[in-house]
């Protein structure tokens, strides 16, 4: 997986550093979290344990027990009831062990195994403290998918745990570039545009993307993977949400609610929407689902963090709600009349600009504008919720050297063509913008789209700055 080749680095360092190691890789799940793991340290594996969702207490003692009589060879006469038992088995195991080489002892799914009240963090830590960290061949890699969790109860620990993690990763979706660099990796050819499209739909979800045959076309494989009784992103959904939080209904009932508001919803619209309780219960689902990675806090252009929106960032979750859930029981071939609906081509500009505003970074490359330093928001001229006037700017870059992008994003099958017609709205948003917001920077018009543009009078009239979705992949 070459799109890993920064986390695969730095993690090796470690095993060459003469002293021993404590790292948490975290990520939302089939990200690829337990596959940059066993690339890296496969070969120094001393133990390697997977939690078992939703298991109670002795399933999980069962579990880890287990796997240190395979490993060790040691003889359980007598099955451990609590955690106390299991740590001195594997610290008895671990002393055993050759000194002269790097152990790495890697806990999968770790929020499965520490259930609540059952003191396995404490002793994890005590371990950790009283004996790993004294010696010098120790590599202990904890993992899991409920990124808040390891958040909370590893990463800013306030008790065993505190400021003893050597790297903390948390593994992202691909990127664009990540994601064509997957799978020329794979042999799987497609253009650019036809990577944009199926990213679009799934995200940089490399588990996903495995799932991506040579030869297939894009329609084809939106079909096979989301309609056929046998799709695996046709059901990913049910347990998606489950396998990372507790409680996961007020989670899932926030994502329904911001799936289908492409410009977001504040505080207060989410709450009504969702009907998710004020208080405790949203704050800390909401809380959850920042962290994670799968909805974004958004500031609009000009406006204080009290007039925030939250947008959903997942794609698998938009494009879930905008076609699976409504059509799961009518075949594979329902995605040949869906793709050539208006619902499809509404959604294919809303799902583009969302695409854009992942990519910041890489726009600001293709700009050349990495080293200055930027904000992104959001922008909408209407004064008030209930107004039915105003122009909307889904993509603003706020640039210190005292110049503003404003972005259009175009998601058309062949080059775009500007009319008189949209070239005016441009013209007069871009001196709208101005005047509303009375900015002395200087403002270009920016249009981003997957195969370029006719140069016509009306684009040479009023475009200062045009990027191609393969710009976003070099």
């Amino acid at each position: 997986m070459s799109a890993r080749k920064a986390q695969e680095n730095l993690m090796k360092g470690f095993l060459s550093r003469n002293k021993s190691a404590f790292l948490a890789v975290t990520g939302r799940r089939r990200v690829g979290k337990t596959y940059l793991i066993d690339e890296v340290f496969e070969k120094y594996f001393c133990l390697r344990i997977t939690g078992i969702q939703n298991a109670d207490l002795q399933t999980q003692i069962n579990n880890f027990t287990q796997k240190i009589a395979e490993n060790s060879g040691l003889p359980i006469v007598t099955p451990p009831s609590n955690w106390q038992e299991v740590f001195l088995l594997l610290k008895t195991y671990l002393k055993s062990l050759p000194k002269n080489r790097k152990q790495v002892i890697f806990i999968d799914e770790l929020p499965w195994i520490a259930t609540k009240r059952s003191g396995f963090i404490q002793l994890l830590a005590h371990l950790w403290n009283d004996y790993l960290s004294k010696e010098k061949h120790f590599i202990l890699v904890v993992c899991g998918s409920a990124t808040s969790w390891i958040a909370q109860e590893i990463v800013n620990d306030k008790g065993g745990f505190h400021n003893r993690l050597d790297l903390t990763i948390q593994l992202k979706p691909f990127t664009l570039k990540e994601t064509k660099e997957f799978l020329e990796s794979k042999k799987i050819g497609l253009t650019d545009q036809a990577i944009a499209e199926l990213y679009m739909v799934m995200g940089g979800i490399p588990y996903y993307l495995d799932q991506l045959k040579k030869g297939e076309s894009v329609n084809r494989t939106i079909a096979r993977l989301c309609f056929d009784d046998n799709g695996i992103l046709k059901n990913e959904y049910d347990n998606l949400y489950k396998a990372l939080f507790e409680h996961s209904e007020n989670h899932e009932a926030i994502v329904a609610a911001l799936a289908n508001a492409h410009g977001g919803l504040t505080r207060k619209q989410i709450i009504a929407k969702s009907k998710v309780k004020e208080g405790g219960p949203y704050t800390r689902a909401m809380d959850d689902l920042l962290v994670s990675g799968f909805v974004e806090e958004v500031v609009p252009y000009g406006r204080s963090k009290r007039g925030a929106v939250y947008r959903l960032l997942d794609e698998y979750s938009v494009f879930y709600h905008k076609f699976i859930l409504k059509n799961k029981k009518k075949g594979k071939d329902i995605w040949t009349s869906l793709q050539q609906s208006q619902s499809y081509k509404i959604w294919t500009g809303y799902a583009f600009e969302s695409l854009c505003q992942r990519h910041i970074d890489e726009i600001k490359k293709a700009l050349g504008i990495s080293g200055v330093y930027t904000d992104h928001y959001s922008f909408n001229s209407k004064l008030d919720e209930d107004s039915k006037t105003g122009y909307q700017i889904d993509l603003i870059i706020d640039r210190k050297d005292d110049c503003i992008n404003l972005c259009e994003c175009k998601f058309y099958n062949s080059e775009y063509s500007l009319t008189k017609e949209s070239a005016a709205k441009l013209r007069n948003r871009k001196q709208e913008f101005i005047n509303q917001t009375k900015t002395k920077k200087t403002v270009f018009n920016t249009l981003i789209t997957a195969y370029g543009t006719v140069k016509n009078e009306h684009y040479l009239d009023v475009i200062d700055n045009e990027l191609m979705v393969s710009d976003l992949m070099r």
